[in-house]
């Protein structure tokens, strides 16, 4: 072999050498590179677990709160409704008071006329109770029937044409409670 056999060969060697060199080190960064992303995709992973175990948490929170919340507010509604029956109850207790005693002294006495006005006054106690808990009287008749206010029983027939199709006679009166009707007043209507 001559001398620049020897080169070539040397010069070819250290290439080798260099590549392998360079491969290797390539290798390993594209290895180190690799582990960098797959710890990245690890604590990616586990973000996004923590995450969800967050929210996931928030939601139970905010699903448990709100449903504390309607059950109180059915609590509270059911005792003000209760509350609210017996202040008028309470209210109704005195004129129940006022009927028993009218009605023990029913027997004591001779006048009528005396015990029709002791029924007055606890009917007069009676509607002052209710109308200052909101409770109006419906006037019903001499109006033109209207089926928003009254509940027609019958019709009858009529002489003069200015009460056709108004309310000629009340069975029961109508009420209305705050603006709203409680109970239709049940009427007959002349035809």
């Amino acid at each position: 072999m001559g001398r620049k056999e020897k080169e070539n060969t040397e010069s070819t060697e250290n290439m080798d050498t260099q590549n392998r060199t360079e491969t290797g080190e390539e290798t390993a960064g594209v290895q180190s590179e690799l582990n960098t992303e797959n710890q990245s995709e690890e604590i990616t992973e586990a973000d996004a677990e923590k995450k969800y175990a967050e929210l996931n948490d928030k939601y139970l929170r905010l699903y448990s709160d709100f449903d504390n919340f309607r059950k109180r507010t059915i609590k509270e509604k059911a005792d003000l409704i209760s509350s609210a029956s017996a202040d008028v109850l309470k209210d109704l207790l005195v004129i129940l008071d006022d009927f028993e005693r009218a009605s023990a002294n029913n027997e004591k006495i001779d006048d009528p006329n005396a015990l029709r006005e002791g029924f007055k006054l606890i009917q007069h106690k009676l509607i002052l109770a209710l109308t200052s808990k909101g409770l109006e009287a419906v006037e019903s008749k001499g109006e033109t029937f209207d089926a928003d206010k009254h509940e027609a029983i019958t019709n009858i027939p009529v002489t003069d044409e200015k009460q056709k199709g108004k309310v000629v006679d009340v069975v029961e009166r109508g009420y209305n409670l705050r603006g709203k009707t409680l109970r239709f007043a049940k009427v007959i209507v002349g035809q």
